[in-house]
């Protein structure tokens, strides 16, 4: 597949989940934890076909994905959990959408950095680097669901249908 068509493909489906998470949407586990692993197997994935890795490449890799990590978790407690019909809801707020802009801006500059400091640009893939947001992002909100005591919502029938 090429680049730019699986960069757009990703960036419509984060478009998807900000806009439906801004609105407030049942907390599914699957959402919360399936979108983070697929997007970290297609990034490895994409790791694994790079031609050359450097030890440079190995350490912005890491030090980006501890950054992205970091400001998932943040956004994260920006969010609000809620009740609605016994089970978990999730709802994004102003501050969390500020959030995701300063995590583009972060991950923009350590990219840049990283570029600067010799390390491959194809080494930090873009699905890589969302998906490590949004798993920090899935393991905060998954311990802030767990002292709830409330349930997650059941799984929809269909990808396309809205509750």
């Amino acid at each position: 597949m090429r680049t730019w068509l699986l960069i757009a493909l990703v960036v419509g489906v984060v478009i998807v989940i900000v806009v439906r998470r801004l609105r407030g949407e049942p907390l599914v586990a699957r959402d919360v934890f399936g979108g983070p692993v697929i997007l970290l197997a297609i990034g490895a994935y994409g790791l694994s076909k790079l031609a050359i890795f450097t030890f440079t490449d190995g350490l912005w890799l890491v030090l980006g994905s501890v950054v992205g990590c970091v400001l998932g978790a943040v956004r994260a407690t920006t969010t609000k959990l809620f009740e609605r019909d016994g089970v978990l809801w999730l709802r994004y707020t102003g501050w969390t959408f500020g959030v995701w802009v300063l995590s583009l801006v972060v991950n923009f500059g350590v990219g840049f950095l990283a570029t600067m400091a010799g390390a491959h640009p194809d080494a930090r893939p873009v699905t890589l680097s969302i998906g490590v947001s949004l798993l920090g992002e899935a393991l905060v909100l998954g311990k802030r669901a767990k002292t709830t005591g409330l349930p997650y919502a059941p799984p929809s029938e269909s990808v396309l249908s809205r509750r």
